[in-house]
């Protein structure tokens, strides 16, 4: 009897190491990973998807035209969503983003292709979005060669790293950035290029696509997990 007793304690130990679950209070709560994906296929060209808009950081000029398009070049699908006219000229950061993901600490990823632009090109993710003047972003710039990240309050923003990487023109990359707390980390072509520590916004907020002044953009396969 003593040796079944052992046996079954340690059979018992095994079984709920690999349980997904995390005790609380001494009651079992299940804890799943949450994913939303974005590859906007589904939609008709043209159009947003519902709950997303087309804004400006810092300016109440016409925003940039943002839409769903046909692309015959997308990674997956035939859909993309992409920047087909800028709005302002100059250092307008021309938005688009959903408050419907609210996300704090996670990752998120994106696929995108510059297309286009004289004064900037590129893009890439923002998030923690209060709204078109609060959020944290990191984006390549194809003419400057550089991954950089930032954070922007009130309509101002503040570089935190930069990276010297230089990608193919006209190409598909992917871009991903991971935040946990204060922590944040940023990749290209799953490549870790930024490392930083910022508390500038704490607060979960949305997520979004960003470019700056003409750059036209396509962006494909968004995720977000959390």
């Amino acid at each position: 009897m003593r040796f079944k007793k052992i046996l079954f304690l340690t059979f018992a130990s095994y079984l709920f190491a690999f349980l997904p679950y995390a005790s609380a209070g001494g009651q079992a709560v299940k804890t799943p990973a949450k994913r939303v994906a974005f590859n906007f296929d589904s939609l008709k060209p043209g159009t947003l998807p519902q709950g997303w808009k087309a804004e400006e950081t810092g300016q109440d000029k016409v925003a940039a035209r943002w839409q769903v398009i046909e692309d015959p070049t997308a990674p997956s699908g035939k859909n993309v969503l992409a920047i087909t006219a800028p709005g302002s000229s100059g250092d307008s950061f021309n938005l688009c983003w959903t408050g419907s993901v609210s996300f704090k600490d996670g990752e998120i990823s994106v696929r995108f292709r510059p297309v286009k632009g004289e004064s900037d090109q590129g893009g890439g993710i923002m998030w923690r979005v209060q709204d078109k003047d609060n959020y944290y972003v990191v984006r390549h710039n194809p003419l400057e060669n550089n991954l950089r990240l930032y954070f922007v309050k009130g309509g101002k923003r503040k570089m935190l790293k930069s990276a010297s990487k230089k990608i193919p023109a006209g190409e598909w990359n992917a871009m991903r950035i991971t935040q946990k707390g204060s922590r944040i980390e940023a990749f290209l072509n799953n490549e870790r290029l930024i490392e930083a520590e910022d508390s500038a916004i704490p607060e979960p907020g949305g997520v979004g696509l960003w470019t700056k002044a003409d750059a036209l953009t396509s962006f494909d396969d968004l995720e977000i997990m959390e």
